[in-house]
């Protein structure tokens, strides 16, 4: 067994409700075909993945149903059941596909519970540990989504509830059904619509799970961080990773990959220190 890669242990720990992971987590969706549709082209590298995350101390792995449609669970299941102790997996509903990137959604309590049936059995649970709505639905009231999740909790097919890209008005909402234990938006050093969410997160105790961690659309903060990077010896990406969990303490980033030599890389980001300097440069959080 491979050790001398960086783990994950140094960006330290937060909770999920009474659950205790690593601040550093893998996102699934990549280990699946081009367009999150269908199988991986290399099946075989991401169940090494999925594998050397464990080495690597990476304790968080999320996935949803969507991601393949069902291929991103499977996997997991395939390379990582029975489950060692303290492995949290968590996944999401609230999403159908029809097609490579294309992402219809459908909220209604007879889709979840059919979704939910699905992760159940293709993860070999009887429990989700995390399950998230993937996005509230227009065409469905809200208290029938949330009211569908509280009773799943209850009836213990779900351990906590997370959400996903959601306003603050929507987490006080679905916090009067159950407490909501994270929330996952679209964040990082370049788009920061959500710094009110992640204010309320870091206020509350309640994780902050930011999904596309590097982006490429905001030039100056884009070059600030290659300036950085080059002071660290790392990659722009690796130092995106680094501002997020340095930028509050209720962040979990979840990069991924299919690659493990991607995952040994983005790992390394936990041990990267930013000084006062280099958080004088980047875009500063809320």
């Amino acid at each position: 067994m491979e050790s001398t890669a960086p783990t994950a242990t140094p960006a330290g720990t937060l909770t999920l409700g009474d659950l205790t992971v690593n601040r550093l987590g893998f996102g699934a969706m990549r280990l699946t075909g081009e367009g999150i549709w269908g199988p991986p082209r290399d099946r075989a590298e991401c169940i090494r993945v999925l594998r050397r995350c464990l080495d690597l101390g990476i304790n968080f792995i999320d996935t949803a149903d969507s991601y393949g449609p069902h291929v991103s669970e499977e996997l997991i299941a395939e390379a990582l059941h029975p489950y060692p102790d303290g492995l949290v997996i968590a996944t999401k509903g609230g999403l159908t596909r029809t097609g490579p990137n294309q992402w219809p959604v459908d909220a209604s309590p007879e889709h979840l519970s059919e979704a939910l049936r699905g992760s159940l059995k293709r993860l070999k649970v009887d429990r989700i540990d995390l399950y998230q709505l993937h996005r509230f639905d227009p065409k469905v009231p809200a208290y029938e989504t949330l009211g569908f999740l509280k009773q799943a909790q209850e009836q213990g097919y779900i351990r906590h509830v997370g959400l996903s890209e959601v306003a603050v008005d929507k987490i006080q909402l679905a916090q009067q059904f159950f407490p909501v234990v994270s929330v996952q938006n679209l964040y990082n050093f370049g788009q920061q619509r959500w710094n009110d969410e992640l204010k309320f997160c870091q206020e509350h105790g309640i994780a902050f799970i930011p999904w596309y961690p590097l982006s490429a659309g905001n030039l100056k903060a884009q070059e600030a961080l290659h300036r950085v990077a080059e002071r660290h010896g790392a990659t722009e990406y690796q130092v995106a990773l680094a501002w997020l969990l340095a930028a509050s303490p209720a962040m979990l980033p979840i990069p991924g990959t299919s690659s493990v030599q991607h995952l040994e890389e983005n790992t390394a980001s936990a041990g990267i220190r930013l000084t006062e300097e280099d958080l004088a440069e980047l875009p500063k959080p809320f």
